[in-house]
């Protein structure tokens, strides 16, 4: 199984557990950047030199070797559940991907056809029914989480707590996770626990929001998406992540975690 999704700078100086719509484009670049005093030039998730990562062949024996003996500071982000699948729907579904097409090719015309969603269009300016078709996604999203019908659960909106458990049930262990919704705090607390190549100043550090503008706008707050049976849902997916990381199941618009995250917890809870 080895590590995968783990990203490690080329100097050892800290190891990242990728979570996906969790700030990891960002993370990216500043581990990138720690390295080399330069940005990657593009999406961080397409590059294949320059920052060590799992999907690459040759950083696998590098990654393993550190991350067994725990050689350097390991962390990851996590992200409230809500907010984190609605970005999902926004970005993956609803919008079109860099490369100007839908993503996943046929997920989309499958999604309108099996359940009746209607994302509209760049060319009617995106106007569809947001609240009725996020809903309907959120019932393809527990289909195939629960019974991985009609395809594999998506990395995009599969429970963090899996992406995260990985890492710690092949010998991994983390030393931080911190929230997306105060990344500057959580980014900062990593990079006074370790030593880089080049100083990063977090306060002159850009958002790399791969995502962004590719699609429409959410139109309304969170807790207008969720009726009863979408929290329903919500908690039967991400009851884990929910309990794990402190946040708010009750209040959908309260974004922020309502307690610390108790890490020998999470691994205790996470691991084999």
């Amino acid at each position: 199984m080895g590590f995968p999704g783990t990203w490690m700078t080329e100097s050892e100086s800290m190891v990242y557990r990728v979570v996906p719509k969790c700030a990891c484009s960002t993370i990216g670049q500043i581990m990138y950047f720690s390295d080399h005093g330069t940005f990657f030039d593009g999406d961080i998730h397409d590059s294949t030199e320059g920052l060590h990562k799992w999907a690459q062949e040759a950083s696998q024996p590098l990654i393993e070797a550190n991350v067994r003996a725990h050689k350097s500071y390991a962390f990851t982000c996590v992200r409230n559940p809500y907010a984190r699948i609605l970005s999902s729907f926004f970005d993956k579904i609803a919008g079109i991907q860099r490369n100007g097409k839908r993503y996943r090719g046929n997920l989309v015309p499958q999604l309108i056809q099996r359940y009746g969603i209607d994302v509209g269009s760049p060319e009617n300016g995106f106007e569809f029914d947001q609240v009725r078709s996020f809903r309907r996604f959120l019932l393809f999203a527990r289909d195939t989480i629960r019974w991985r019908r009609p395809m594999e659960p998506d990395i995009h909106w599969s429970a963090m707590a899996g992406h995260i458990g990985t890492f710690i049930n092949n010998g991994g262990r983390y030393d931080k996770i911190f929230y997306t919704e105060t990344f500057n705090e959580g980014m900062q607390d990593v990079l006074d626990h370790v030593k880089t190549p080049v100083k990063v100043d977090l306060a002159k550090i850009p958002r790399f929001n791969e995502s962004e503008g590719h699609g429409p706008k959410r139109a309304h707050k969170v807790s207008a998406y969720f009726d009863d049976l979408s929290k329903h849902l919500i908690w039967e997916i991400y009851k884990k992540d929910f309990q794990l990381f402190k946040y708010d199941f009750d209040d959908p618009d309260n974004k922020f975690p309502i307690a610390e995250i108790d890490l020998d917890e999470v691994h205790a809870k996470l691991g084999k």
